[in-house]
């Protein structure tokens, strides 16, 4: 599976390259990727990470389209400068002109199957269920974000538990 996906980006780099007549640095490639997201293009690192799962059951679209879709970020930011929105014009162009496929923004992959962690968190509420906090609201209070609960206003506190949904 990696030899396929970064035998892609490659030849990808090598479209962007002759299209816009420069070279890119090539970017770190990791398959760590988990969740939702089929792949996501860390632009200031000039790094890209794509979900191992997602690629095994949408192999063709993935390879043709995901791929693009990410490498055409690094580009877009290589080329045009970091006063680019991720899905604007220039991305859209770079994914129309360079890539010749269509600019979507989101993958219709199923994703239904993957279980979900969420994290128990409580308030000051005597009858409320505990709250489940996703595990992207989970990490920002660990790192120092704070949740209220609407009717006690009371600041939420983790249970040290998670469930998967």
């Amino acid at each position: 599976m990696p030899d396929l996906i970064q035998q892609r980006v490659e030849d990808c780099y090598q479209q962007a390259e002759r299209y816009f007549n420069c070279t890119f640095p090539r970017p770190v490639i990791s398959f760590k990727l988990r969740g939702q997201k089929a792949g996501v293009a860390h632009i200031c690192e000039n790094r890209l990470r794509f979900n191992p799962v997602l690629y095994k059951e949408n192999r063709e679209h993935f390879l043709q389209h995901t791929v693009a879709h990410e490498v055409a970020h690094l580009v877009t930011y290589q080329h045009y400068g970091n006063k680019i929105r991720a899905h604007g014009p220039q991305w859209q162009a770079v994914m129309q002109n360079v890539f010749q496929l269509p600019a979507n923004r989101c993958h219709n992959y199923n994703v239904s199957r993957a279980p979900r962690t969420h994290y128990l968190y409580s308030c000051k509420c005597t009858d409320r269920e505990p709250f489940a906090l996703s595990a992207q609201r989970h990490a920002r209070v660990k790192k120092g974000l704070h949740y209220l609960c609407k009717a006690c206003k009371a600041q939420l506190v983790y249970l040290q538990q998670q469930v998967k949904r």
